[in-house]
């Protein structure tokens, strides 16, 4: 494989393994935390969809990078500039609307992106979207019906969702951020532009935030650089809650 392809392949799983990796590490926090059993088991059986994403992604890329690392090498032994997760899902559960507005911002994404890579050229990144379609289909489903429950609710529930999608926006630009070597990745057929998953993803957030009396937020800010290595000071603390056994005991065998 020629070199620069190599680089942004290798940009674009870590991309795509960090940002499963880090928001299935968000969701598991409300393990044990849920509103009702139900939605406690939910949430945790969500995390480990995105974990077992996360792996198929992070092994890979460091078959891509070529220097013997392993997946829990890349996500255990780098720091927070070396991760590449877009910053909307490393920002904190807050409260349960909160946690379904986030969720439900990035599954749209999700499910936009998987749908697009099923046409990929590269039969590894084809293969893992053959399979996360499949559970990005349930996430978006779940959400949604939240979202709708949440928002044609109770004034309170409604005031509740709408401030959070009022917060969270301005992280949803950075999932579309376009990095250098896309452009070859592109060429090559590896992925999609992104401008049909956006066009995709708004039209999906406006049928469902419609159908839950919500607005969409008119912030027209957007915080950006989750692909470059630049996050917000919450990624700090899931790494070190995270990589603290790894990095405790560097020499442990499971």
């Amino acid at each position: 494989m020629e070199n620069n392809l190599k680089k942004a392949l290798y940009e674009y799983l870590l991309w795509m393994g960090d940002t499963t990796l880090v928001l299935g590490h968000r969701l598991s926090e409300w393990c044990g935390h849920g509103p009702i059993l139900e939605e406690d088991i939910a949430l945790t059986n969500i995390a480990l969809d995105l974990l077992g994403q996360a792996r198929l992604y992070l092994t890979y890329a460091g078959e891509v990078e070529g220097k013997g690392r392993s997946e829990d090498e890349l996500a255990y032994k780098r720091d927070v500039m070396d991760y590449r997760n877009s910053l909307l899902v490393e920002q904190p559960n807050s409260d349960f609307g909160f946690t379904m507005a986030r969720q439900f911002l990035y599954t749209a994404f999700a499910y936009h992106l998987h749908e697009a890579l099923l046409s990929s050229s590269d039969e590894r990144i084809r293969s893992v979207s053959e399979k996360a379609i499949k559970e990005a289909t349930y996430h978006l489903r779940h959400s949604s019906d939240w979202i709708i429950r949440l928002g044609d609710g109770t004034n309170e529930s409604h005031k509740k969702v709408q401030d959070a999608f009022n917060n969270l926006w301005m992280y949803t630009g950075d999932l579309f951020l376009v990095h250098p070597g896309d452009a070859l990745l592109v060429e090559q057929k590896v992925i999609l532009g992104m401008a049909g998953i956006r066009s995709k993803w708004e039209e999906t957030i406006k049928n469902v935030l419609n159908e839950a009396t919500l607005k969409i937020p008119e912030n027209s800010f957007m915080m950006m650089g989750g692909r470059e290595g630049k996050h917000s000071e919450y990624l700090g603390y899931i790494l070190a809650e995270l990589q603290f056994l790894p990095r405790a005991y560097p020499d442990a065998k499971w």
